[in-house]
């Protein structure tokens, strides 16, 4: 538990950077209008966009009241980030939850954040996962079998070597079993078949999501040096 208002912003900070985000403590960020000091910047990227949060921390003994989810509204407007969070573990006034109802700040405590934003941050993950796949597989199969092996992306036929569309069979059957909450998920020797040194199994869509990032990012840079040759 924090024992004062800086360990609070660390302990928030952790948190999302738990959730595999960015996270920044004491940050002065230029708005349309004024500057502003956020206790926490917390960044990510979702398809391809980046996702901004406003974390203010209130380390008090009191709720909050209405005042402070209307000031982080403005902010959250002026700096034109997706979502405020105001957190305190002391509770909110009912006026301050009327307030941020519908709005896209969220008040809450670090505790039941936790409960509640970690399935929202994974969904989003698993979204963004599989959008790389979909777009990674556009790209591999607008290129010739020809050139796919001229560039490295696949080996001859009857040859070894590596191949882009078992890494994308295998990343869309390891994201079916994570939709279906299938764990744990067996996939035995298949991520080693593919020259990669992957787990048999997954317990958890955060095992999941540290596996198949380094191979996406390594087709991903393959790809993009395959298409940029062609121009």
């Amino acid at each position: 538990m924090a024992v004062d208002w800086k360990d609070y912003q660390q302990e928030a900070a952790e948190f999302f950077r738990s959730l595999g985000m960015s996270a920044h403590v004491d940050v002065t960020l230029q708005g349309a209008r004024t500057t502003h000091d956020v206790d926490v910047v917390v960044r990510s990227k979702h398809a391809g966009f980046e996702v901004l949060w406003l974390v203010e921390c209130k380390h008090w003994k009191s709720p909050v009241s209405k005042i402070h989810v209307l000031g982080l509204r403005e902010i959250v407007s002026d700096l034109g980030a997706d979502r405020g969070i105001l957190l305190c573990e002391a509770g909110f006034q009912s006026g301050a939850v009327e307030a941020a109802n519908l709005t896209n700040v969220h008040a809450s405590s670090l505790e039941n954040l936790s409960l509640e934003t970690k399935k929202d941050v994974s969904a989003m993950r698993l979204r963004d996962i599989a959008d790389r796949v979909a777009t990674a597989k556009s790209l591999y199969w607008d290129l010739d079998k020809s050139y796919r092996i001229k560039v490295g992306l696949r080996a001859d036929t009857f040859e070894q070597g590596y191949s882009g569309d078992l890494i994308l069979q295998y990343s869309e059957t390891v994201l079916g079993d994570v939709r279906l909450l299938r764990y744990p998920i067996q996939m035995g020797e298949f991520g080693r078949d593919l020259g990669f040194d992957l787990p048999k199994i997954y317990h958890s869509f955060d095992e999941v999501a540290v596996a198949l990032d380094p191979i996406l990012t390594d087709l991903e840079k393959r790809l993009a040096q395959a298409h940029a040759a062609l121009k």
